[in-house]
């Protein structure tokens, strides 16, 4: 793969310092002033290059690994060839992360489309809104009346800032961006593209057709959630869309109005989460699961992709299929399924053997 001039390799670290870092051991001291750079996937990754195994399916591509290190946990420290140096940690996945992030700060939060560092000359913003040190505003953004913006928080180009919104500290608006309504905690990472507080989609049917109904609430985003790029999150009709604390959702997912979300969720690209659904905390939901309105999903719920939520779901199960039921029973389904389908297929007439 040729140099990768968006992501330049970082200066170097010694592993001895990379495994401090990471809460890691080295498995050998010898190997203390080994220098690396990058990180990789394992099956080009070269010298100055970090990768990591978690299972021993990866024992080929190991034997053609170029890597400085690999890191893996203890019981896996066998299948890596002699040469190659190995950092032992407990969660190995969580670890490359770490590394990564420490290679690749930039890389951890949108890019500046621009070098300001400061207020650009083309921002527009009006004189009621309050900025404190540090605040970059990029070209053609446009804050309005009484929004309050907190220090080291970064203002995306061509992104909009509605009145009297508040965006806490060290935050990431990226370019093109709107965010009305809305109350932003601390850290939080809003990609391009993003929509936050435009109006829900309430009607009631009347004589003459549909009536709008107005759209009066919020939407309340904590501290450290990241939001993927094209993602809609829309106002509460007249209580409050809350995501809560630390959760991430990927690109182009539909939130609807008065969604209550919890903390710690991984919402997957393309979910789409009808009004006034309560979501508990660390709930994992697979790509393209569609979830109807007023249900209630419990704390540690994990849905597998394209399925479809009719019902609550209880704290702490796995679901599947559409419509959602308890994971091992849509895999038994879905089994069956196939094997009805294979005995057809050696059956002309379609029908199966008895």
């Amino acid at each position: 793969m040729e140099q990768n001039v968006f992501f330049l390799p970082h200066e170097g670290l010694k592993l001895a310092e990379l495994a401090e870092f990471l809460g890691a051991e080295l498995a050998n001291s010898d190997h203390a002033d080994i220098v690396v750079r990058s990180v990789a996937p394992i099956n080009r990754a070269r010298a100055g290059d970090v990768c990591y195994i978690l299972s021993r399916r990866n024992r080929d591509e190991l034997a053609t690994c170029e890597a400085s290190a690999v890191i893996c946990d203890k019981a896996l420290a066998d299948l890596v060839p002699p040469h190659i140096p190995v950092v032992l940690s407990s969660n190995p996945h969580a670890a490359f992360a770490m590394a990564g992030g420490l290679f690749y700060p930039a890389a951890l939060r949108p890019v500046a489309i621009s070098g300001e560092s400061g207020i650009a000359p083309s921002a527009v913003i009006d004189p009621s809104a309050k900025l404190e040190k540090g605040v970059i505003v990029e070209p053609l953004a446009v804050i309005g009346a009484h929004a309050e913006i907190g220090e080291g928080t970064r203002i995306g180009a061509n992104s909009v800032i509605g009145p009297n919104v508040k965006i806490g500290r060290h935050c990431s608006i990226a370019a093109g961006a709107s965010v009305l309504c809305a109350l932003i905690g601390n850290g939080v990472i809003v990609h391009n593209g993003v929509r936050i507080g435009q109006d829900g989609f309430g009607y009631a049917p009347g004589p003459r057709g549909m009536i709008k109904i107005v759209q009066i609430g919020r939407v309340i985003i904590q501290d450290n959630v990241e939001i993927g790029a094209n993602t809609t999150i829309d106002r509460g009709a007249m209580d409050d869309t809350v995501i809560g604390e630390g959760t991430k959702i990927d690109n182009q997912v539909q939130i609807g109005h008065n969604v209550q979300m919890g903390r710690h969720c991984a919402i997957v690209a393309q979910v789409g989460i009808a009004g006034s659904t309560k979501i508990g905390n660390g709930v994992q939901i697979g790509g393209q699961v569609g979830i109807k309105g007023h249900v209630t999903i419990g704390d540690g719920v994990q849905i597998a992709a394209k399925s479809g939520i009719m019902t609550d779901l209880a704290a702490g199960g796995q679901y599947g299929g559409v419509p959602a039921r308890p994971l091992k029973d849509y895999l038994r389904e879905a089994a069956q399924q196939v094997s009805k389908s294979k005995l057809r297929g050696r059956n002309p007439g379609g029908k199966e053997n008895d």
